[in-house]
């Protein structure tokens, strides 16, 4: 998973990517909980790129994109946000395998 490096980078991701982007923090308990079955997920759903967005680092994108808990997700497709799973609730792995299964029936 790559980490966002800037506003910038991610604008031009969203236009020309399938995409997901994972909002999260050092400082935050529950995702860490989700970072060691992170890699297999990104195997299990290899039509997406995968983005780290450090939530303190890129406050200002959160707010923009409602985002207001983590960890949290946003797909994007053909230039448009496909699907997001935003809250501050944990996550566990069937929830989050669920949810990119429908934004890859979305994204198609």
């Amino acid at each position: 998973m790559e980490k966002l490096q800037s506003v910038e980078q991610f604008q031009e991701i969203i236009k020309s990517e399938a995409a997901v982007f994972l909002f999260s923090a050092d400082w935050c308990p529950d995702c860490r909980v989700i970072e060691p079955i992170l890699p297999r997920i990104e195997a299990d759903f290899p039509m997406f790129t995968y983005y780290y967005v450090d939530r303190d680092q890129f406050i200002d994108l959160c707010g923009e994109l409602e985002v207001f808990g983590i960890p949290s997700f946003l797909v994007y497709a053909g230039g448009k946000e496909v699907d997001r799973f935003v809250s501050k609730d944990r996550k566990t792995q069937e929830e989050i395998e669920a949810f990119l299964s429908r934004a890859e029936a979305k994204s198609v």
